[in-house]
């Protein structure tokens, strides 16, 4: 691939996933509305149910979020009254994040999400596998000093 081609928006990997990532953020839209979160706070939701009790730090690496992003999405949560904050009994330096009991009963509003997305993308059960393997490949990569 010559220079000029190289620069093409359309020769882009970082633009095909990006461009992707909004248009699957686009469609857990609908279904997110519904329970009052936005994507950002899906996911972080996602890892709460996961792993309750969990340090902002923590939290921050298993999302890719800087506490610059993360500690006012935390404090909407709060407010909300589906999470809460608390130091650390171990460590006062430590923020703590865990589920209050509405954002316990979340979980079980959100259950149907990932399914109705998976259905509107459109992939078969062996694309989607397959899909995630490779981006999840592709992070690994990336992130693997």
């Amino acid at each position: 691939m010559n220079q000029d081609e190289s620069l093409k928006l359309s020769n882009q990997l970082c633009f095909s996933i990006y461009a992707c990532s909004k248009e699957i953020i686009k469609l857990y839209k609908p279904y997110l509305d519904e329970l009052g979160l936005t994507y950002t706070q899906y996911i972080t939701m996602l890892v709460l149910w996961e792993e309750n009790n969990i340090s902002v730090k923590n939290l921050g690496e298993r999302l890719f979020l800087d506490s610059g992003t993360l500690t006012p999405l935390l404090k909407k949560l709060e407010k909300m009254g589906i999470v809460s904050r608390n130091r650390s009994e171990l460590d006062e330096r430590v923020m703590i994040v865990s589920l209050t009991d509405d954002g316990k009963k979340l979980k079980e509003k959100a259950k149907e999400v990932p399914y109705k997305v998976f259905c509107a993308s459109k992939l078969s059960i062996e694309e989607g596998t397959k899909l995630k393997s490779d981006i999840n490949h592709l992070l690994d990569k990336l992130t693997k000093e």
